[in-house]
Order: C-alpha cells, then structure tokens, then sequence
C-alpha cells in the first residue's frame, strides 16, 4: 500500500484531469468503446484513494483518542505509543485503554466510546439524511450522568434541616455548571431525565419537613408558579423577590462553531477571537464579555462589528437618568450608532433603524449625503 506522503498528488491531478478532457472528447464524437476504455482507466487511477492517510489524534492534557478506518492503522498506533511510553517508565492503562468502532459492534462491545464526559457514537441513517449513511451523536456519558445525580442527591441530603434557600443557593452553581459543560451537544434528553430523578427527591425533603401536613400544603409551600409554570422549586427571597431552583432543561443547546478558514487567536483579529472566545488579552475585559454576550452584533442597528469598526461601551440608561454601571446596563455599539442612541436618549420617541447590513459610510456631518436625482421632466428617477 502506498502510504500518503509518497505520493505525488499535483501529479495525480493532472493525470486524472487529463483523463476527464480524453473521455470528454470520446463522447462528444460518439465512440463508446473509447470512453469504457478510458473509464476503466480512470478507475484504475481511483484505485489510488486506498493511500493510506493518516490517523487523528485528539489530546486533552493525558487523555487522548486516536482515529482511523483502519483497525490495523490502530493497533499499530497503540503498540507504538506503548514502546514510546515504556522508555519513560510509563504505560498505557488498561482499564481506559480500548479498541472499539464508532458506528458497529467490535467484539461484543457497543458502538462508541467516552471522552473527556462524552459518549461518542455513530447511527445508522437514511442516505437523505447523510451521505455517508450515519450520523454522528454525542451525549452526555451515561457516568457523569450518575456521578451528577449522586452529587445533586448528596447535597439535598446534606441540607435537610437547612432552609429552602440555602439548598437551592447550593444547588443553582452545580446544576448550571454541569448543564454549560454539556451544552454543545445532545443533551435534552439527559437534562430532562435528570429533571425528572430530580423531583422524587426534592419532594422527599420537602414533606420530611412537615410531616403532619398534607401533600397539597407542602406543594403550595415550596413550589411556586412562574410563567405558566406551576411546579418551580422556589422560595421568595430580599425584595419579596423569587429564588428559583433552576432545570437542567433550562440550559438552552448552542452548537459549538468551528474555528472559520484558517483563522489564529494570534492573528490580530481581536473582533472575532473577543465575540468567540469573551476573553483577549489585547481588549479590555468589558468589551469581550459583552461581545460574547451580543455574538459579535452592535445592540443599537444590529449588525456584526468588523474589524476595523470603533466600539464604544453604553449605559441603556444613562447614569445621568439613574442607570447603573453594571453589566445589565451595559451594550457594545459602533461609534457612529453610541453617537444617534445619545442623541435619541434626550427625545422622547425614538428612532426606528433599518436593521439590514450597511454597504455604504454613514455620511459625514452635513457636508454631503445621498440625493436621489430626478430627471429633467420631473417623471421620475434619473
């Protein structure tokens, strides 16, 4: 088998694409048997996507998975690393160590495997769903899904003489974090069964509470409705204000977006790395954290910020009128557009922007600016 770095691909274009110019030529003149020869020929050529390429290898600090097609390519891989690892004294753990395939059984072992939290595993699909006739998914591993629990159930049982609002203080922080973790991916399914074990649980502690009460007392008691919803676990808190035990179904799922072209966190682009990232050391810690939060758009006309835009911090409610310089408060907009939100904060109405992207410069000053001329006759456009 030829092996990828071997192999002169300029030159393999150039010969198919010579072949692809000699069968176009053979049909338009009309000679079948010379265009199933040079097919056959060009088969012959693709006989050449059996080059062996390379395996990916993903890292994340001493964990790492490796992936090819090739079962052998893999093997090879792991008695690779082995020796590698075994002239530093090290070895590769057999207990999370594993050969598997992503879409088939591999010696009676399910399809998939666990990464970093993750289960990895293709599905079978129709070919209008995928070319390739499967589908990639990935969840939450099903044993995070129980260390997560087992945690959540722990800290209920460690607050059972603690009031309602200690325990949903405790619980808010570990229910958001673990929901943010698994937010890129396919998650619904495990946040609403957590939900619901969830439940059983908090009723448990909820009733032990109160035991000589009725189940009806004990629901009105610590379960409130909140927009339509009649079973929120919350508790009024200062300013008779509601303190909520948030869901796990809550957490809204966000596709992580590859990185664009060839596109570098130390390419100077601090537009698309702040927006990206809500952190760069060259932008000031406000800016990237509300680029972040507006996904790269201006608050006030709602188009993306370029890289050459000037960006300027705003109060929605001037300080002047009593607004707060906290983040609630604050909007990222163009320079031009800070400028008409401050003329527009002294009128009573408001302007209403065209939120379509801009292709011209706004005008400058009153110098000059658009006209729309008419003819002569004064029918019409010119």
């Amino acid at each position: 088998m030829v092996e990828w770095r071997h192999v002169n691909w300029h030159q393999l274009e150039k010969r198919v694409y010579k072949l692809q110019k000699r069968i176009y030529r053979a049909s338009a003149r009309g000679d079948v048997k010379a265009v199933r020869k040079l097919q056959k020929t060009l088969r012959f050529e693709g006989k050449l996507k059996k080059v062996q390429t390379p395996p990916s290898v993903i890292r994340y600090a001493d964990d790492f998975v490796i992936i090819h097609e090739d079962l052998t390519v893999v093997q090879r891989c792991q008695i690779i690393i082995s020796e590698w690892l075994k002239g530093m004294g090290l070895e590769l753990k057999p207990s999370k160590t594993r050969l598997t395939h992503t879409l088939n059984k591999y010696e009676n072992e399910e399809p998939g495997f666990n990464f970093l939290g993750f289960n990895v595993r293709q599905f079978p699909v129709g070919k209008y769903h995928s070319k390739q006739g499967f589908k990639t998914i990935i969840t939450p591993s099903k044993e995070k899904q129980r260390i997560h629990y087992e945690r959540i159930t722990s800290i209920i049982d460690d607050h059972k003489q603690a009031p309602q609002e200690a325990l949903i203080s405790r619980l808010n922080p570990v229910i958001r974090g673990w929901s943010n973790y698994y937010s890129t991916v396919v998650s619904k399914e495990a946040y609403s069964s957590l939900d619901n074990l969830m439940y059983p649980k908090l009723k448990a502690w909820a009733q032990r509470r109160h035991p000589n009460k009725s189940g009806k007392w004990v629901a009105k008691k610590y379960w409130q409705t909140i927009g339509g919803n009649n079973w929120v676990f919350a508790t009024p808190n200062k300013g008779n204000n509601l303190l909520r035990l948030i869901n796990h179904r809550d957490t809204p799922i966000v596709r992580h977006i590859k990185v664009k072209g060839e596109a570098s966190p130390y390419d100077g682009n601090l537009i698309y790395w702040s927006s990206r990232m809500g952190t760069h050391p060259e932008v000031p810690k406000r800016v990237t954290t509300l680029l972040k939060q507006q996904k790269g758009k201006c608050a006030h006309c709602g188009l993306y910020f370029r890289e050459e835009d000037v960006l300027e911090i705003d109060h929605k409610i001037p300080l002047s009128k009593g607004g707060k310089d906290e983040y609630k408060n604050l909007q990222l907009l163009h320079r031009h557009c800070h400028d008409t939100k401050t003329a527009d904060d002294d009128l009573v109405g408001g302007m209403h922007l065209d939120k379509h992207q801009i292709t011209e410069e706004p005008d400058e000053g009153k110098l000059s600016r658009p006209v729309l001329k008419t003819s002569r006759s004064g029918d019409g456009a010119a």
